[in-house]
């Protein structure tokens, strides 16, 4: 689908570099990737860069520029002394400066290009993917517009009246403050360059130009976006496009084609909505992520503007799916099952060395099994948007944060809004993209429940998560949006069910393995927990998967989470892959299975069990031989006893428990002591015991059970730690787990003694 938009034969000529190639070496790079020495000196990045509004003509800026560093205030250099590789930040290794830029350097970049001779007539438009932070633009030393602030958003300049018809100059001053200013950051910090020890979750920054430059001709009223929203309901691409050069209020057809038959056109006005019929709808999945080819052009005569794209027809929403709220895709209920992606490499920092390489990162999530990626704030060039569109995975899109230990003020926040709506527009269109991620762990918090209410209405095509991770560090949650969004480290955990938001688990995680030869610094990693060997790690990270299986997704009401991470980044060893993508750590086979059987599983979950809420029970053994025994206390610890019709009365007392919606999880359970009211079952330390409990979050997760149907009766795994059940071993209740390390989890009879019968109570 959409094959020339992956060719590099679209490069029109006529834009060389103002210097031979030989005069400039790339650095050394920390770690070396598969594509770190595939990257060409003149023409990196050479694929065409907006792949849902293409044009045949187009020529790339990326290559050799010169290249100057100043104080902040200074003004344009005399000389440029340096070279740099575009468009790789200079501290990286692939761009050849690889230095630290403060919050007081200024960047500057020169060269000269011309303008093919067959572009006569029409506009030339200066376009930047990305440039991080203030850029401004000369030509012919003419100021081109203003200058423009943001990192992640694209933005483009009509330099055609400061052209002077053969070889042009432009030149390029960028300031980065990086975290000393206010704007959104991501995870870039001011730091040394090269590999260094620390345990932090910050990494390197990436300052000035990170994404393509280049000159595109366009008539002089032209086509600015194509905005497509999928409407199932009426089998119907509605499509606004956008205009500028006095296009608005201009005639317009939209076609919708498929192998090239077109299915579908419409007609109307640059400004309003079109309404595209694609009959016979073939749906956009992960599993066939079908794109349909869409052009765009102006009716206004000879010339006119004409532009080419794609689409997927898809829908996502949120409802109740057997009294869970679930989002749903394309109208049903699929477990979401994805990775923490950082978006960093050790070469290219921000910027992924080939195109090639943009892509392994989404097919490796495809190869290992997962449906989804979660893109960590930072925000990806189309490019990126393309292969997850094409290949097929949900994403979940962070807007970057704003510096983490800083209370944004005015300014900040309205520049924030401001580069967010500028996202939006930018990647509104992409079929894979699904849910909008405002804010992250309280991350340079604000106004949460405002911004929810502001993407929503700016977006309402996708889903909003106000804030990921609002039981982690003094976050706070807006109440609003789609999803409600834990993290839980390791976990998985659960995040509890609510009415109107689904539960999702933003982060897990972290599993740790260093690879010898293949660390950012050699010993300095670390992770949320560390695996002495690849089985190790394997067995762990299965685990957890299928604790979500067997009882966070159907018990708890999870109905997606994001695995940390896809692959290591500088100081962080909890990869699927080391960072400089050469190792795959982990069985990519069993971990595919057990994403698969996690997605199979979601597409026929049914209604929670359901237990009698306010009424007393007594909980049977179902082991065979010991069904005469139930689960009672004694001194304070759970145990199981034989009780029968001749048992003394408090034994009956001690074995008989009120079942309480759960203290943590309303889809779950928690078992109130019949004769010490306000003293719960509850697992600490792994024996399980009757306690009162302190209020606290955990004590109330330790205190919540959830049930998911078993042979003859139900299983009960923690609400915290899905995949650890209430087990009965030598008449011990302790919280266990198949296979697990200690010799409560021994799997001799551990599904029958995790098995329990829900009886009539033995004193009502």
């Amino acid at each position: 689908m959409v094959p020339a938009l992956a060719a590099t034969g679209l490069l029109v000529s006529g834009a060389g570099p103002s210097h031979a190639a030989q005069a400039w070496d790339p650095q050394p790079s920390p770690m070396t990737t598969p594509w770190t020495h595939q990257v060409p000196v003149d023409n990196p990045l050479p694929e065409y860069p907006r792949p849902q509004l293409t044009r045949p003509d187009w020529s790339s800026l990326n290559g050799i520029w010169d290249f100057a560093v100043t104080s902040r205030d200074a003004g344009q250099p005399a000389t440029f002394g340096e070279r740099i590789r575009v468009p790789f930040a200079p501290e990286s290794a692939l761009s050849g400066v690889q230095r630290k830029i403060t919050q007081n350097d200024k960047l500057w970049y020169k060269r000269t290009f011309t303008v093919p001779s067959g572009w006569n007539g029409r506009r030339v438009q200066l376009n930047f993917g990305a440039s991080d932070w203030e850029t401004t633009v000369w030509v012919n030393g003419k100021q081109a517009g203003a200058a423009h602030r943001g990192g992640y958003d694209g933005f483009s300049y009509d330099i055609t009246p400061l052209l002077n018809g053969g070889t042009n100059t432009i030149v390029i001053s960028v300031y980065d403050p990086t975290e000393t200013g206010g704007q959104a950051i991501g995870k870039q910090r001011v730091q040394d360059v090269t590999p260094h020890p620390g345990r932090s979750i910050v990494y390197t920054a990436s300052s000035g130009i990170w994404q393509t430059v280049w000159l595109e001709p366009t008539a002089p009223a032209h086509i600015t976006r194509l905005d497509m929203v999928p409407r199932l309901e009426d089998s119907t691409l509605r499509v606004t496009v956008r205009g500028a050069g006095g296009a608005d209020g201009a005639g317009v057809k939209v076609t919708v084609s498929s192998g090239g038959t077109t299915v579908g056109s419409a007609t109307g006005t640059v400004g309003s909505e079109l309404s595209v019929p694609v009959p016979n709808t073939h749906l956009w999945t992960p599993e066939d992520p079908f794109l349909y080819d869409v052009t765009a052009e102006l009716t206004g005569g000879a010339g006119a503007d004409k532009v080419g794209g794609y689409t997927g027809m898809r829908s996502i929403a949120v409802k109740d799916v057997g009294g869970v709220r679930r989002p749903v895709l394309n109208g049903t209920f699929v477990f979401q099952t994805g990775t923490l992606d950082q978006g960093y490499w050790p070469d290219g920092i921000y910027t992924a060395p080939t195109d090639e390489a943009l892509k392994y990162d989404l097919q490796k999530h495809k190869d290992l099994g997962f449906n989804m990626v979660r893109k960590h704030i930072k925000v990806e060039p189309q490019r990126w948007f393309y292969w997850a569109d094409r290949l097929g995975l949900l994403v979940w899109q962070d807007m970057p944060s704003m510096d983490s230990g800083k209370t944004p003020d005015t300014a900040a926040r309205a520049q924030w809004e401001s580069e967010y709506r500028a996202i939006i527009d930018q990647h509104r269109s992409s079929p894979a993209l699904i849910q909008w991620v405002d804010q992250n762990e309280g991350w340079g918090q604000y106004d949460q429940a405002r911004i929810a209410d502001m993407v929503k209405a700016y977006d309402p095509s996708r889903l909003v998560d106000n804030m990921s991770g609002v039981n982690c560090c003094a976050a706070k949650d807006g109440g609003n949006g789609d999803v409600i969004d834990n993290h839980n480290y390791v976990g998985p955990g659960n995040t509890p069910a609510e009415s109107v938001r689904a539960s999702v688990l933003g982060e897990y995680g972290g599993l740790g393995y260093r690879v010898s030869g293949h660390e950012w610094y050699p010993g300095g990693g670390f992770s949320y927990e560390d695996q002495p060997t690849t089985s190790a790690l394997n067995n762990r990270l299965i685990g957890l998967l299928d604790g979500i299986r067997e009882n966070a997704m159907p018990a708890g009401g999870l109905s997606a989470s994001v695995y940390t991470q896809i692959t290591d980044v500088e100081n962080e060893a909890n990869g699927l892959m080391s960072y400089d993508r050469q190792v795959v750590k982990v069985d990519q086979a069993r971990v595919r299975a057990a994403n698969q059987a996690l997605i199979a599983a979601s597409r026929s979950a049914g209604a929670t069990v359901k237990l009698p809420v306010g009424q007393n029970v007594s909980i049977r053994v179902t082991t065979p031989g010991y069904t005469d025994r139930y689960i009672r206390h004694y001194d304070g610890l759970g145990f199981t006893e034989v009780v029968n019709a001749a048992s003394a009365d408090l034994l009956k007392r001690d074995a008989t428990w009120t079942v309480r919606q759960g203290l943590a999880n309303k889809l779950c359970y928690s078992f109130e002591s019949r004769n010490y009211p306000g003293e719960y079952l509850r697992h600490r330390d792994f024996r399980v015991r009757r306690e009162a409990g302190d209020g606290s979050t955990v004590s109330k997760e330790d205190a919540t059970w959830c049930p998911t149907q078993g042979s003859g009766g139900i299983r009960m795994s923690a609400a915290n730690f899905p995949g650890q059940y209430l087990r009965h071993i030598n008449a011990e209740l302790w919280l266990a787990q198949s296979g697990g390390t200690h010799a409560w989890d021994n799997p001799a009879s551990f599904t029958e003694d995790t098995t329990w019968a829900i009886e009539s109570p033995w004193a009502p």
